[in-house]
């Protein structure tokens, strides 16, 4: 079920609709390197996209277990457990730059290091129920705040990581980052 306001609710909130939300990014609107993740968003419904992925991943999630949550296919690969902390790390920094930029901040947001985050995020000793549970909060979160965005917010455009970046890039870059991890799970951890 879409939350998305109606023409109406939107007047009510002194707001009027328009299709900002409903866009695809164009390539300006992000570095070269997000395509990869943009990429695999074909729904222009970002909102309903997102809703939907909460669900599904979370259903794909709860079953594996604790055991297998530790599996990972090669000695210098990650864990099932730290790839799902990996995800939620990176929703939280993506939204925190739509936040950033959706407020007007013009100041140029930092990159970070992922294998550094999984290093010191020590994902192994959470219990895999949490990391899961924590990604469906985080995800239910960032749906809010994304609802809840004027129309003009979702073109704005702020520099993340020396780069380029919009708001509806960063929200379609979540849903895409989160669906090429869950297919690296799929195929190569067999997660299904």
């Amino acid at each position: 079920m879409s939350h998305r306001p109606t023409p109406r609710s939107l007047s009510t909130l002194g707001m009027t609709y328009d299709d900002s939300m409903h866009r695809r990014p164009d390539p300006s609107e992000h570095a070269p390197y997000f395509s990869r993740y943009i990429d695999l968003v074909p729904e222009t419904d970002i909102l309903a996209a997102l809703e939907a992925q909460m669900d599904s991943t979370s259903t794909v999630l709860h079953g594996v277990d604790e055991e297998r949550a530790r599996f990972r296919y090669a000695d210098d690969k990650w864990t099932i457990k730290q790839v799902v902390g990996h995800v939620g790390d990176a929703e939280r920094i993506f939204a925190y730059r739509a936040l950033a930029i959706s407020r007007g901040d013009k100041n140029p947001l930092p990159g970070w290091d992922e294998d550094t985050y999984v290093r010191q995020g020590e994902f192994d000793s959470w219990k895999f129920a949490d990391l899961v549970d924590g990604l469906r909060i985080v995800r239910q979160s960032n749906i809010l705040m994304f609802r809840n965005l004027g129309s003009e917010a979702w073109d704005r455009r702020g520099v993340a990581n020396d780069s380029p970046a919009t708001v509806r890039a960063l929200a379609y870059t979540i849903l895409g980052h989160e669906r090429h991890h869950l297919g690296v799970l799929r195929e190569r951890y067999g997660v299904t």
